[in-house]
């Protein structure tokens, strides 16, 4: 409570509510909280029990099976859609949204309570609700915790008591009333009898125990039965009213059954009769039927409330998803003669229901009408009231052949390929689990998959990751997928792991009948069904035979007929390339001149388009659903877009699960959900979208995706609930009855997944690294990555996921971020999706704006802007305070722990309150905090919201609790020892000049090897794939933590991204899905008492984290913080290469521009602007003048912050040179050189690498060894490392080295067959190491890195290379000769080539480029290829070589498209569009003349647009003329075990 007028302004930070706590009955310390709700009685008593359900308190509340009972709500986040109208009433008079005329409930305990609620329907808060019913509430509690102690104990008497502990006398406080003592089905049943649709027939009498409203609804208003409702207590037998019946109806109830006698002597008379009437049970009404038919009940330990609760049919094996709420259940064994359980529970055993084998008695233990719940079993009244009626209710068996296991012994499966915008590594952890669960089957799989980075292409396999039995890195085309099959002769194929480019192929070879002819099955989904959602036409034409329907739509084969479909919608439309990944080809048009752009761009990668509603402003929703060949049917997890609809979900913010729906909304979409896949017939998971109108219940689907996705791979780490694994298991034939929780070990993968915490995906996007491409968001995704956060408030997971997806971000800030533009209105930046809005949406709040005039702006629900209104209060809170002391002055740990539930982070706190520097005022704050006793807690993720238990290492942490799930560990955390010179940042100080180095941190002499591996080791993962990192950091970190679990020791995990394999939970030994923040990683690390921490194999985010841990004295494994420092400042290491005499380009420190333009006019232009601590180039620029030079050392220096920015000579003509190694105590174990192709001045990552390196001279590999020994041994390097080099002739010199795994490591581990990051591993941990033996003259085949790049989505993105990275991928394949692997990796990256006689486009810069490609220029046109050149290319070419070239004129802009009228050339515009032009040669020289830039890009552009292959590196394309002359395009297929030479 706010204590006088000076702390007003903490309001934001103190919890609302007065103080209340639950007092449970089994003597255990009062668990603390706030209340909500009514305050009335001091003390109310009930029985302590828990329900599952995400959605559904109106309904659970109003539930008289709760009669007397204080209700857990296990999900987290309550009140968010408020509470909606009481008054509001059907055609019976019933209230439209409740179970029954009042509260049920004796109290309400959840963890978090929406003060602001948001939906169309609400009326009042679920507090005010609460006042006006009298019934308490208390948050604040950590509910799974609370869950947990019911789940072992059973269920517990308690008292909810509300106000100042002192105020009320312990008697009270502490005396329990039992209301199961009472009879409460007296106190919920009617005391009149009600006649409801008194026209209808047939006759049902309803014996109302507690009977919910929906029940009425279902006979009433669906079966048009004539029900009359009577007393618990009405004597059948007697009949006084002379009610008429053809069938008994008993309904469900609260408390024990045997305290109903009445009721059962009804019911006995009832099962005498002949002939017999139907009687139908439910809940309370199968233990009733059970008692008058002589059996037993007993109260369950903490009963059955929830959603999810599987049961099994035991006359058909299916299995349903049922909601319940009882505490007692009926004996199966005691059932008496002609009676037979009829459904059991999937996951206890328990009963679920009871049949008589000879009369239409029967009753089920669960919830068929549900509300809330499914309506998985709606079916069992049709059954009823068909007794009812005398209509024969045949048993409907399932189809026998479901049962039939596929006998596949062999199955190929096909990859992705490699990663690009929309398809991502997500598939390669889908593809890993695939894998797993075949060879768990005893299958033998065929991969084929060009992408060299990924997990799934290991080769390395042991009993807990099995790999695949042969892997081929071939691209990924029919033909080539057909000579696998021609050579594997496999039984079966997967298509549906790889994403689009997989699903393309299957669908292409099953339509050419190449599947069907060599006898191959596909697994899964079959392809009719999956054509079903991939053309429109028929996706439309399915949905409307079952009554549902898509945005209004039309297809389209030609631009004509778009403008067509257009008029018939009206504009805006939006414009979609069918069969195409992530919205590729999509965008929005508003008139005719955009939707002709747009037709024409999408038609470049589809023969197909859609012309659709637009329905920006709707919300967005998607169910991962899952479907097995015997029609089990489950969802796994539903999830909300932030953005309206408008935003490719790839691009949106998304929240899982979703926040705004109430229990109609939910499960009329799952409903939906279910009938739609059944329907179109998949078998396996799949992903459905849907459109809702945000103001009604009106909905449309948008999409179905009938294979995995990446909402899949978000799901899967979002619930626990492993869908690929699960999915190939289906395609096999087995039933979801059959296969584990592979969380819990014991119960079904049959089952729906509770969440008890909160899960936010953000995407991550490097729209910054390409000039002229707009940030705006559409249809089409561009981001690529993302992060996913957990916690258990909104705030918390999104202030959580800004750190994760920008490592520089301490939080959710607007003002702060400086990721808001000055110069552009508010308005603007939030009126239109952008990367940065979310930013400006915060900055509007943080300034007042207040959340509807947010909404009116941007559509977002008012429910999440209130969360972020939330955020910017409490930051005004702290800011306007600006005093740490002053801050926790009063109600200290109130305040900090107010903060760090709503996630902010240490470092924001102490840059509120103005702590500098403020790397020592984060570390005060971490001691206030500590100090006041608040610390995160640890939770798992166990897939059943702690309903049962589970042995599960999958973990994250929160605030929001105060009882960890796990243990912490044995040991105290170990404290590196440190020394002044430890941070000397003078590299050519004495004691680094001359210093006598000693092992490596990790081989302390004081504790013994078993100790080591008990501590366990820390393996910090690569956090969001960006461009610069990707799934190459996480083949590292998985690499790393495989060969720790080898050698004995225990693995932790700390990553953040659900794309990867390294957060799978059976990776490690325990996977922390959390920041990789120093504050998190130190909480982890303090928490775990682990032997050290490896920074060094996930990237540039661990490494740069490496100073800062050592500093607050965590140990670090491997190469040393302080020389990982000497490595990366860009100053010391240039400075330790002079001092050790190795050649380098010149350089100089940019303390000035002054400085830097001095120094590059003294060593000319151009210059390479270098800032430190980067990844892929990050802000590196070649300066061709004074004027580009000071811009660049602007961008760098906003890069770098206070790191140092280097500028030196660029050199031009060089060839680059990769060194990757692995070192122990700065020797060298093992090395691999690999070889550019393109010459420097190319990014690494976007080079073509070639291994073994084939054209270097003998002097320049000497020299490139003796530089790298000597800067092992300098900065004694332990772990593994990098030096790029480049040489020009025999003269080397250094450009930079990486004291960390590099994006080249799994290319060099895979080509020469041997793992460098297990041996690096091992030396970072100490042990004996033995380098490999690699002979280079052993290997006889060359491997050739190709980059995948994702321009045809970056619209507007110059598709040149630089020194700043660009490619978002990479593929490698494998060949006799250099040429040969260059030209299949070209095809992998998904390169087109032209067909014979087809046109070639030329435009070469200058004339020593042309020279150079003259010979590759004279074999084109002997090759038959039509030759056509911009005018200077032309000319020379036929002056000089008589090639007879067309010569077309350079645009002057996009729309230069006529002919020059002086020569009537045609313009390479109009070339480009309309004519045969199969591949686009455009060599420039990076120079600044205008018309260069401006032609050149506008050629390159419009290549990428219209779907032409383009090479803009002279290198490259000679060696792509070469390959091409030699037939090279043509090959055999060899799998890397045939290249490594083993038994195959």
């Amino acid at each position: 409570m706010i204590a006088n007028g000076e702390t007003n302004g903490f309001a934001a930070l103190e919890s609302r509510g007065e103080f209340a706590q639950l007092v449970l009955s089994d003597d255990s310390p009062p668990i603390t909280g706030r209340s909500f709700g009514s305050s009335a009685r001091p003390v109310t008593s009930g029985e302590v029990v828990f329900n599952t359900g995400m959605v559904g308190y109106p309904e659970a509340l109003t539930d008289p099976s709760y009669r007397g009972q204080i209700l857990v709500l296990t999900f987290p986040l309550v009140g968010n859609y408020g509470v909606p109208c009481s008054n509001e009433t059907d055609e019976n008079g019933l209230p439209t949204f409740f179970e029954s005329g009042e509260i049920h409930i004796a109290g309400l305990v959840v963890s978090s309570y929406s003060w602001e609620h948001s939906h169309w329907a609400a009326r009042q808060s679920l507090s005010e609700w609460l006042v006006e019913k009298q019934v308490p509430g208390m948050y604040g509690v950590d509910t799974r915790a609370l869950t947990k102690k019911i789940r072992e104990v059973g269920a517990l008497l308690g008292n909810i008591v509300v106000g100042p502990p002192d105020s009320i006398p312990e008697s009270e406080i502490t005396t329990f009333t039992d209301p199961n003592a009472r009879n409460l089905v007296a106190e919920v049943s009617t005391k009149s009898i009600t006649v409801y649709g008194s026209s209808n027939t047939p006759s049902v009498i309803a014996y109302d125990c507690g009977m919910k409203y929906n029940i009425i609804r279902c006979l009433v208003d669906v079966h048009k039965v004539k029900l009359t409702v009577v007393p618990f207590d009405y004597d059948l037998e007697q009949n006084p009213s002379n009610i008429e019946w053809e069938g008994l109806f008993l309904s469900n109830g609260p408390g024990d059954p045997t305290m109903c006698p009445q009721t059962i002597k009804s019911i006995q008379y009832a099962l005498k009769l002949d002939p017999p009437r139907p009687i139908f049970g439910i809940c309370l009404g199968n233990q009733l039927l059970s008692l008058a038919a002589g059996a037993k009940t007993y109260k369950l330990k903490y009963g059955n409330r929830g959603m999810n609760q599987p049961c099994i049919d035991l006359r058909t094996g299916r299995c349903y998803i049922t909601p319940q709420n009882h505490g007692f259940a009926v004996d199966s064994n005691s059932l008496p003669p002609m009676w037979k359980p009829l459904f059991i529970n999937a996951n206890d055993l328990t009963n679920e229901g009871i049949v008589h084998t000879d009369k239409p008695f029967f009753s089920v233990q669960f919830h068929p009408e549900a509300s809330g719940g499914p309506l998985d079993t709606a079916f069992l009244f049709d059954k009823f009231v068909g007794h009812v009626r005398k209509i024969s209710q045949p048993l409907v068996l399932q189809d026998g052949l479901a049962y039939q296991r596929q006998t596949v012994k062999k199955v190929l499966l096909v990859g992705s390929g490699g990663l690009s915008i929309g398809q991502a590594g997500e598939f390669d952890y889908s593809g890993s689990q695939c894998i797993k669960a075949l060879k768990e089957e005893g299958i033998e799989v065929v991969l084929i998959n060009p992408n060299i980075a990924t997990v799934q292409t290991s080769t390395e396999k042991n009993e807990v990751t099995p790999g695949a039995d042969k892997v081929y890195f071939l691209p990924i085309r029919p033909h080539v997928v057909m000579d696998i099959i021609a050579k594997e002769k496999p039984d079966g194929i997967i298509v549906s792991m790889g994403g689009q480019t997989a699903l393309n192929v299957g669908v292409e070879l099953w339509k050419s009948g190449l599947l069907q002819k060599a006898g191959v099955k596909v697994l899964g989904t079959q392809i009719d069904a999956i054509e079903a959602t991939e053309d429109r036409e028929i996706f439309s034409q399915k949905l409307q035979e079952i009554g549902e329907s898509i945005a209004l739509s039309y297809s389209a084969n030609n631009v004509e007929e778009a403008l067509e479909a257009a008029k018939k919608i009206g504009y805006p439309v939006l414009v979609r390339a069918a069969f195409a990944l992530g919205g590729l080809g999509s965008g929005f048009a508003e008139n005719d001149a955009e939707l002709k752009d747009l037709a024409s761009k999408a038609f470049a990668v589809s023969s197909q388009i859609l012309i659709d509603q637009d329905l920006r402003g709707w919300k967005e929703l998607e169910y991962e659903v899952v479907r097995d060949s015997s029609d089990n049917c489950i969802t796994v997890c539903n999830m909300e877009n932030f953005d309206p609809l408008g935003v490719h979900t790839g691009d949106s913010i998304v929240v899982a699960p979703s926040q705004t729906l109430t229990n109609r909304e939910f499960f009329m979409l799952r409903k939906t959900a279910l009938k739609v896949v059944r329907h179109l017939g998949i078998v396996g998971e799949c992903n459905i979208q849907y459109a809702l109108n945000p103001k009604s219940e009106k909905y449309c689907i948008i999409e179905v995706n009938a294979r995995l996705s990446r909402s899949s791979a978000l799901a899967s780490k979002a619930t626990g609930y492993p869908l690929a694994y699960v999915a190939t298991k289906l395609a096999l034939g087995r039933d979801l009855v059959s296969i584990r929780n592979s969380i819990t070990k014991t119960t079904t993968a049959c089952f729906e997944p509770s969440l008890d915490y909160c899960v936010l995906k953000m995407p991550r996007w490097d729209l910054k690294k390409f000039n002229r491409v707009s940030n705006k968001l559409g249809s089409s995704m561009l981001s690529v990555g993302e992060v996913m956060s957990i916690g258990r408030s909104f705030e918390e997971v999104i202030q959580k996921a800004c750190r994760m997806v920008n490592p520089s971000l301490d939080g959710l800030e607007g003002i702060d971020s400086n990721l808001t533009d000055d110069e552009i209105p508010l308005e603007e930046q939030i009126a239109v999706p952008t990367d940065t809005r979310l930013f400006a949406v915060q900055r509007a709040l943080e300034e007042g704006w207040g959340v509807d005039k947010v909404y009116e702006h941007t559509k977002i629900d008012k429910w999440f802007l209130s969360k972020l209104e939330n955020i910017a209060r409490m930051r005004k809170a702290c800011k306007d305070c600006g005093d740490v002391e002053k801050l926790f002055a009063q109600n200290g740990t109130d305040r900090m722990r107010s903060l760090k539930i709503a996630g902010f982070s240490d470092q924001q706190i102490a840059r509120y309150t103005n702590l500098t520097p403020l790397k020592d005022g984060t570390a005060r704050v971490r001691s206030i905090r500590k100090s006041l006793g608040v610390t995160p807690c640890v939770k798992q993720i166990d897939t059943l919201a702690a309903e049962f238990p589970a042995e599960t290492n999958y973990l994250y942490m929160t605030y929001s609790g105060n009882e960890d799930d796990v243990s912490e560990g044995l040991h105290d955390p170990i404290v590196s020892e440190t020394d002044d010179d430890t941070w000397s940042t003078t590299p050519a100080s004495k004691s680094f000049k001359n210093r006598i180095r000693s092992a490596s941190l990790a081989t302390s002499k004081s504790e013994s090897l078993a100790d080591k591996q008990e501590r366990g080791v820390m393996v910090l993962g690569c956090g969001a794939y960006c461009i610069g990192s990707s799934v190459e950091f996480d083949w590292c970190a998985v690499s790393a933590i495989r060969q720790l679990r080898k050698d004995g020791f225990k693995s932790i995990i700390v990553n953040y991204n659900p794309e990867t394999v390294s957060t799978d939970y059976d990776e490690s030994d325990r996977l922390y899905f959390e920041e990789l923040s120093l504050e998190r990683v130190l909480d982890i690390y303090e928490r775990e008492g682990a032997g050290g921490i490896v920074v060094s194999v996930g990237g540039q985010i661990p490494n740069n984290l490496a100073g800062s841990l050592v500093s607050s004295g965590a140990k670090i494994l491997g190469t040393s913080a302080r020389d990982i420092e000497r490595a990366e400042d860009r100053q010391q290491f240039s400075d330790m290469l002079d001092d050790m005499g190795l050649k380098q380009p010149a350089w100089s420190v940019a303390r000035s521009m002054e400085e830097a333009v001095k120094f590059s006019r003294d060593v000319g232009f151009p210059v390479l602007v270098r800032p430190s601590f980067v990844l892929s180039g990050a802000a590196m620029r070649v300066a061709s003048d004074e004027a580009q030079l000071k811009n660049f050392l602007g961008l760098a220096a906003d890069v770098a912050a206070d790191r140092p920015v280097v500028v030196t000579k660029f050199i031009l003509g060089a060839k680059e040179i990769e060194f990757d190694a692995v070192a122990n105590n700065g020797k060298i174990l093992n090395y691999a050189i690999g070889e550019h192709l393109e010459n420097a001045g190319v990014h690494s990552g976007d080079a073509t690498v070639i291994l073994p390196a084939q054209k270097l001279y003998v002097e320049t590999i000497r020299q490139i060894k003796k530089y790298a020994v000597a800067i092992s041994k300098a900065l004694n390097i332990t772990g593994p490392f990098n030096i790029q080099f480049m040489a020009t002739g025999n003269d080397v010199q250094v450009i930079e080295c990486n004291l960390r795994a590099s994006r080249t490591f799994p290319f060099v581990s895979k080509t020469f067959h041997k793992n460098f990051i297990s041996l690096a591993t091992r030396a970072m941990c100490g042990l004996h190491v033995v380098p490999y033996n690699i002979n280079l003259l052993d290997i006889d085949y060359v491997c050739v890195k190709a980059p995948m790049f994702s321009f045809t989505r970056l619209r507007g993105a110059d598709p040149t290379l630089g020194v700043e990275m660009a490619s978002t991928g990479e593929v490698a394949c494998f060949g006799d000769d250099a040429q040969r692997a260059f030209l299949q990796a070209m095809l992998a990256t998904g390169f087109k080539l032209p067909r014979a006689g087809s046109t070639v486009l030329l435009s070469i810069v200058n004339d020593n480029f042309r020279r150079e490609f003259a010979e590759s220029a004279t074999t084109l046109r002997k090759m038959g290829y039509k030759l056509s050149a911009t005018p200077g290319t032309a000319r020379w070419y036929n002056e000089n070589y008589k090639l007879d070239m067309k010569m077309v004129t350079k645009p002057v802009n996009a729309d230069d498209e006529g002919d020059d009228p002086a020569t009537g050339a045609p313009s390479a515009l109009s070339e480009l569009k309309e004519s045969d032009v199969e591949l686009v040669i455009n060599i420039s020289e990076g120079t600044t003349r205008k018309d260069e830039i401006s032609s050149g890009y506008i050629i390159r552009r419009t290549t990428v647009d219209y779907g032409i292959s383009l090479v803009t590196n002279v290198k490259c394309a000679i060696w792509l003329v070469k390959s091409m002359e030699r037939g090279y395009d043509t090959f055999k297929a060899k799998s890397i075990a045939e290249f490594y030479h083993l038994d195959v």
